[in-house]
């Protein structure tokens, strides 16, 4: 019987290393016997911006070409991609192979997705996502790898497996969903119904340095020294939430799979081959979301309703400028999908009336100068 997640030791990003996880990681899966000569797969990886392998904001480079080497010496036709933040274009998500060491891949076997053109889904069995536009080149896939990094988020708490396939969305209409979605639950809901559309056949964490701190874009690089695998993401997510210490309920991307019995409670539960306590890392600087303090009940009961609103406000991170870092260049207004963001002598303002706490202001500001703040309400509680 096959596990529902397989733990590896990968101590660092040496062709030598990556190659050994990655086998190590799949046999117990049964390996990839499924693939055959001519099959087309997508490798979906973590691209969020420009930045350096050496940054940990993506999935590095050394382990995709270790598996697009194992695929084309199947026969495979292997194709790599995603849409990162900003315009879906060739000279935009090109700097973005470029700078985080994906040119590579065209040496290993393997070819950059360079199809930018978008589709609609129509998907009626989505909890809130039933219509949506996609990446194209997805299209032509016999199976899609999701290849994801474990990072801190936000909005999530944490982005790994279920997460990576946002990527899915074109760049510049992912703030449309933050601002449909702007409750963290439903727009976890509509994670889950990516991943329920696309269903990828395999979900793969670069958990060897991982991101802690203000992830998912400006985090604080963590060895772990680990390679996850499975083949459901969220169950795979499950076990990489609890060994950066976060509990199911913390993470909205794994309360939308309970509901729908896509995962078990706990990650006690999982038929887990390896040893997750050798890798699990107990001081791993995490975003405290408040999620578990959303106490709006189905929204039916009016008293219920205010006292979840009232809680919310008290309790909700959000976002703050560390003036000490921002060079005033106007990402963070850019990407605001609420228009909330305005520019006072050279330096942003949050209008926090209209903040819908989606912080993409946060995930996308090249200096690091957004972070996650908590309220002193939160703040006190926890003393």
């Amino acid at each position: 019987m096959k596990p529902d997640v397989v733990i590896v030791p990968c101590a660092d990003y040496s062709e030598e290393a990556a190659r050994t996880a990655l086998e190590q990681s799949l046999a117990p899966l049964g390996g990839l016997d499924w693939v055959s000569t001519g099959m087309r797969i997508a490798i979906k990886v973590n691209l969020v911006s420009a930045a350096r392998p050496e940054q940990a904001a993506t999935t590095h480079p050394s382990l995709v070409c270790a598996l697009v080497r194992l695929l084309a010496s199947r026969g495979a036709d292997v194709v790599v991609g995603d849409s990162p933040g900003g315009l879906y274009s060739a000279a935009h998500v090109n700097r973005v192979y470029a700078a985080a060491g994906m040119k590579a891949v065209e040496q290993c076997g393997g070819r950059l997705n360079q199809d930018f053109t978008e589709r609609e889904a129509s998907f009626p069995q989505g909890k809130v996502c039933r219509r949506f536009q996609y990446t194209a080149w997805l299209d032509g896939a016999d199976a899609i790898i999701d290849f994801c990094k474990l990072k801190t988020h936000g909005m999530m708490a944490m982005t790994c497996g279920a997460k990576n396939m946002f990527g899915a969305i074109p760049g510049t209409r992912k703030p449309e969903y933050h601002f449909r979605c702007s409750d963290p639950r439903d727009f976890a809901r509509t994670i889950v119904d990516l991943d329920e559309y696309f269903k990828p056949r395999l979900t793969i964490v670069d958990a060897v340095v991982c991101m802690e701190g203000n992830g998912p874009g400006s985090g604080t690089p963590r060895h772990m020294g680990a390679l996850v695998a499975g083949e459901s993401p969220h169950k795979v997510d499950l076990l990489c939430a609890k060994l950066i210490g976060l509990k199911r309920e913390e993470v909205p991307t794994l309360e939308a799979a309970l509901e729908r019995e896509l995962i078990p409670p706990s990650a006690e539960e999982l038929t887990v081959e390896g040893n997750p306590a050798a890798f699990a890392i107990p001081d791993f600087q995490l975003i405290t979301t408040g999620n578990s303090h959303l106490f709006r009940g189905d929204g039916k009961n009016p008293l219920i309703r205010l006292k979840g609103t009232a809680m919310e406000k008290l309790l909700s991170q959000r976002p703050q400028l560390d003036p000490s870092k921002c060079v005033g260049c106007g990402v963070c207004k850019g990407v605001c999908p609420a228009d909330a963001i305005s520019m006072v002598k050279g330096k942003p303002r949050i209008r926090r009336k209209k903040c819908i706490r989606c912080f993409c202001c946060q995930e996308f500001c090249p200096e690091s100068a957004m972070r996650v703040r908590r309220t002193a309400v939160a703040r006190l509680l926890d003393k």
